[in-house]
């Protein structure tokens, strides 16, 4: 089992490259981190996305959808330069783990 804290590492990695592409709503993101095999329950998902916001790495805005209200999330400027900086650091571990 992976720890926990190296889990929400990879899902905040996750989520922010899904938000820098485009905006993306709480159960979206959760259908796609499914997809790789990442179960995650709304009692983490939404708090890490409120955390992301907090940090100054998301910005949301709310949109009614059939007749719902829906939070979109989307990443800020800073929240791309960690994104950046992240793939440099994990291209850099890949590389390591993997040939090593």
């Amino acid at each position: 089992m992976v720890d926990r804290e190296f889990f929400l590492g990879f899902i905040k990695i996750h989520i922010l490259y899904h938000a820098a592409r485009s905006p993306i709503f709480g159960a979206e993101i959760a259908e796609e981190l499914s997809r790789h095999g990442h179960v995650i329950g709304p009692g983490t998902l939404y708090p890490t996305l409120h955390r992301l916001e907090k940090e100054g790495y998301l910005t949301s805005t709310t949109r009614v959808v059939g007749g719902k209200a829906r939070k979109y999330y989307q990443a800020t400027a800073e929240g791309k330069l960690v994104l950046e900086y992240s793939r440099k650091r994990i291209r850099e571990l890949v590389e390591e783990v993997m040939d090593g």
